[in-house]
């Protein structure tokens, strides 16, 4: 069993998804153990691509399929400029600029000569990097995993875009909902988390109460949370509002906790015009602190992710596995993870999510209840064995499909 001391392999989960499920995904890796894959996205830490990815390649490795983890280097402008194509992604406006393209194309060749990706499959995440595969001649199939809620991108963006992405063999996305009218086949994979972390492992009681000690988080009153980036799409302001007029009828303690992601230049601004909002039992935070965020989401009495775009939304399955009770926004991922009023609830509006809260802290019973279900329903659905599963299955059906092509050629000669 993992001790909290060691690196994570695949037979640590056992205890949550049994033995046949591990001996499954063990045959599936097993005609994989001569692959070389690589993984590309543009941030180490903050978000949850990176938080996936630096578990989910040590568990590739761990089954023997050799995996690396490649990040892209940008300058403020390059971030800026992507993190505009995020948000476009997701519905917003863009002024794409031919100064636009040129610092975006200029920034992914400079890395495709930094990087040597000759691997036997490529895996680009998100927008940052996409281009990058108009700069190698491929070895074997290159995958493009975009984790953005994409129901509705910037018309002339996605025409820019396409380009790209119809060099791809594949296309994964979160959702069926996000699902574009593209050459390339597009499978869907929703996002999942690792148990073992810092921020998912159990805590004792004496653990999450030094945490929020450190940062003067009283305890006193049950605490209501948000815990995400600081980003306008996860309505930081909004979960403001709603605490204000809940707290007209039950005492509480509002947390606001969020980091800023290094491809996130947005960020910081976010939290900036939040912090007139401060007061004794309304807290803001911006720190890299996993433990922090582990404590808050045990402690909570209610966790909110009030988002109003969202590609999936781990923080709410991260809150869920803690058997927290969870608000979250009627959108993306999260209406997906949760189904309202079994295992939590989903909101539209401001005054919902005040209703919410308000029921929640006057209902222990009810708080439970929902809490227990969340936790199952993690458990079954969103554990990173899963996650790990999927790629493998995939791997699988390239591989089939590129020895019979390569043992056609062969023939053909």
């Amino acid at each position: 069993m993992h001790d909290g001391h060691q690196i994570v392999s695949v037979e640590d989960y056992e205890q949550y998804v049994g033995a046949e499920t591990i001996d499954r995904i063990m045959k599936k890796a097993k005609p994989l153990q001569d692959l070389h894959t690589v993984h590309v996205n543009s941030t180490y830490y903050g978000g949850g691509v990176a938080e996936i990815l630096s578990s989910l390649v040590l568990l590739f490795n761990s089954v023997g399929i050799k995996t690396g983890w490649r990040i892209i280097q940008g300058s403020p402008d390059f971030f800026s400029i992507t993190k505009k194509v995020h948000n476009a992604l997701q519905g917003g406006e863009i002024n794409l600029s031919e100064l636009k393209r040129e610092i975006y194309e200029v920034a992914i060749q400079e890395n495709a000569i930094r990087n040597h990706l000759d691997h036997d499959m490529v895996i680009i995440h998100d927008p940052q990097p996409l281009a990058m595969i108009e700069h190698f001649r491929k070895r074997g199939p290159w995958i493009w995993r975009c984790h953005i809620d994409m129901s509705d991108p910037h018309a002339e963006l996605w025409h820019y875009l396409v380009h790209y992405v119809e060099q791809y063999d594949g296309v994964i996305l979160s959702l069926k909902e996000y699902k574009r009218k593209l050459k390339t086949p597009q499978i869907f994979f929703q996002p999942a988390i690792d148990v073992f972390t810092i921020k998912n492992k159990e805590l004792t009681d004496d653990e999450i109460q030094e945490r929020l000690d450190h940062y003067d988080i009283p305890t006193d009153l049950p605490i209501v949370a948000q815990i995400s980036r600081f980003d306008p799409w996860k309505d930081p302001k909004g979960v403001i509002e709603a605490f204000q007029i809940a707290r007209k009828q039950v005492d509480a303690t509002l947390v606001l906790v969020g980091n800023v992601a290094t491809d996130d230049p947005e960020g910081h601004e976010v939290y900036e015009s939040l912090l007139d909002c401060r007061e004794d039992r309304i807290i803001i935070l911006s720190f890299q602190d996993s433990a922090l965020v582990n404590a808050l989401q045990r402690k909570a009495d209610v966790i909110i992710q009030k988002s109003i775009k969202e590609g999936f939304g781990l923080t709410v399955a991260e809150a869920m596995w803690k058997g927290t009770a969870v608000i979250g926004g009627n959108v993306g991922g999260i209406r997906h993870q949760i189904t309202d009023g079994e295992n939590g609830f989903l909101v539209s509006s401001v005054q919902e999510t005040a209703d919410r809260i308000v029921q929640l802290l006057k209902d222990r019973e009810l708080r439970e209840r929902i809490g227990h279900a969340a936790r199952e329903n993690v458990r079954k659905r969103y554990l990173m064995t899963r996650l790990l599963e999927q790629y493998l299955d995939l791997y699988n059906s390239y591989e089939t499909a590129y020895k019979i092509r390569r043992k056609s050629i062969i023939f053909h000669k």
